[in-house]
């Protein structure tokens, strides 16, 4: 079932104890430099003061195929060219997704950053209360904002800038929101003093306890090899 902008998995998460399954719908495009009319545009505004741009997720695994990222253009210039026929276009997506995973009792996801930045989710959780909505973040304002119940955010951490770094620590502290770090080799029990949870276990982060660093490894060459502060050693 092929939807226009957003894409699933082929199966269901089942969460051991009670049997609840969610199936995550997840948009991607084009993060960074977007040439649009002879001007620059960047969908995660965020990614040089996070240093994340080299080692960005949209280079790991099946974001490597040509074919993936001319997709993944073409969905960034429809947003860039036609910004309301591309939220219809999303809109639509979301109804269809919603009905096809209610109508097999599995709980309908979305994440609509899943390699960009740009908050959409924040205002589609407020049409479709029924999908619960998560994104990771370098926003880290949205942390202190107020959201819809059905809308999770986990702030992303970076060590290439000292201030952002110490500011979404900060966030966490103060608001109880989550931290994704990506470490190079291994996950530790506790980083900067606050616990460490396996993000790569699943990717349903709003079932996260609060407060809690989301280790996750470094994936694809280039995060590997990353040297920004965004990929740390531990």
């Amino acid at each position: 079932m092929s939807y226009n902008l957003i894409g699933t998995g082929n199966n269901a998460k089942t969460i051991k104890g009670d049997g609840s399954e969610y199936v995550t719908a997840i948009k991607y495009m084009q993060p960074y430099k977007t040439v649009y009319r002879g001007k620059v545009h960047n969908l995660c505004a965020m990614a040089d003061k996070a240093g994340c741009a080299e080692p960005c997720l949209k280079g790991a695994g099946r974001g490597q195929m040509n074919v993936v990222q001319r997709g993944r253009e073409r969905k960034t210039m429809f947003y860039l060219s036609d910004r309301i026929g591309f939220m219809d276009t999303l809109v639509n997506d979301l109804h269809t997704f919603s009905r096809r995973q209610r109508n097999k009792g599995i709980q309908p996801c979305a994440r609509l950053d899943g390699t960009s930045d740009l908050g959409i989710a924040a205002k589609m959780a407020n049409v479709f209360p029924e999908i619960q909505f998560y994104d990771y973040t370098k926003v880290i304002k949205r942390a202190y904002e107020d959201k819809p119940l059905n809308y999770h955010i986990t702030l992303s951490y970076s060590e290439a800038d000292p201030d952002y770094a110490e500011q979404v620590l900060t966030a966490v502290r103060e608001t109880g929101t989550n931290a994704a770090v990506v470490f190079r080799d291994k996950i530790p029990a506790t980083f900067k003093g606050l616990p460490v949870i396996n993000g790569d276990a699943d990717d349903l982060r709003f079932l996260d306890p609060k407060g809690v660093i989301v280790g996750l490894l470094a994936k694809g060459k280039k995060a590997k090899q990353d040297k920004s502060g965004f990929v740390i050693d531990c």
